[in-house]
């Protein structure tokens, strides 16, 4: 499975961004696709999942009420909505699919490349 993560750039605060990650191969309706993001100098963290199969949904506090996971099964592609974007969201956004519920990246064994997303003030 490869993953491609795009729709990252420059927005001011408050503004929007919708990233996508697009998996090529079959993603098993066990799987679960996350977003994580990394801001220099900082460990990778968590942002949201979703299952592939059921639409169950996670979020991290910080961007809960703000950030939306949705997905298109027919495109294979997994989305973030970013709304309400603060300076501190601003960091390279990853993709990653893995098989059970959790917000450690250890647990993800496919990623994508990344996409930088930089909110200025």
């Amino acid at each position: 499975v490869q993953l491609q993560a795009s729709g990252g750039g420059l927005v001011q605060a408050g503004g929007s961004l919708r990233l996508s990650c697009t998996a090529s191969g079959r993603i098993f309706s066990s799987s679960l696709m996350g977003w994580f993001r990394q801001a220099p100098g900082k460990e990778r963290e968590f942002v949201g999942l979703i299952r592939w199969s059921t639409n169950i949904r996670y979020y991290a506090d910080s961007v809960k009420g703000r950030f939306t996971i949705s997905k298109d099964n027919a495109k294979n592609t997994v989305y973030l909505q970013m709304d309400s974007l603060k300076p501190e969201d601003t960091a390279v956004y990853y993709c990653a699919r893995g098989s059970q519920y959790s917000r450690r990246p250890d647990d993800y064994a496919y990623w994508g490349q990344g996409t930088q997303v930089t909110v200025s003030s």
